[in-house]
């Protein structure tokens, strides 16, 4: 006898699954330690080589239609609640890069905020609103870019990200 596969059950509508993710959520410890520690040490030129290829195809035809042409030469960082991992950016020649240090516009938040944003499943500016995502320093910057990723048509999807 066959078993059924993982999509024959509805994981996302059983109260039972939903409600256990939501506890083991709520009281497991956070995962942002053990990722910083891992941000620590991945030297710089492979975060580049791991991050910026996939970056720069995601927003391929925002960048050939220069929609990042304002941020020439700018630096950002997006940065987990608490200082690490974070990951700081910056638009050079055509092509977003990654790059050391701080940047001149910083937007904080937690794991799942930058997870909701990124899935598009919430409106950025309720994000912000809600203080779940914050921008700190030049925030003209900061306030820049949130508002062009919400007016781009991009989606994220694994295939991108694995060089597909």
């Amino acid at each position: 006898m066959a078993l059924p596969s993982l999509a024959a059950f509805p994981l996302r509508t059983n109260p039972l699954i939903s409600d256990t993710l939501a506890l083991l959520s709520e009281y497991l410890p956070s995962p942002s330690p053990l990722l910083g520690a891992i941000d620590r040490a991945v030297p710089m030129p492979v975060k580049q080589l791991v991050a910026e290829e996939p970056l720069n195809r995601i927003f391929a035809t925002a960048i050939a239609e220069g929609e990042f042409d304002d941020f020439e030469g700018r630096r950002i960082r997006l940065e987990v609640n608490g200082g690490q991992p974070g990951i700081t950016f910056g638009f050079w020649a055509g092509r977003l890069r990654v790059l050391e240090g701080a940047g001149e516009a910083t937007i904080r938040g937690s794991l799942s905020a930058f997870k909701t944003l990124a899935e598009r499943r919430q409106d950025p500016d309720q994000l912000f609103f809600q203080r779940r995502l914050v921008i700190e320093g030049d925030t003209e910057l900061g306030l820049g870019l949130k508002n062009l990723l919400d007016s781009l048509d991009w989606n994220l999807n694994i295939r991108q990200l694995l060089f597909f």
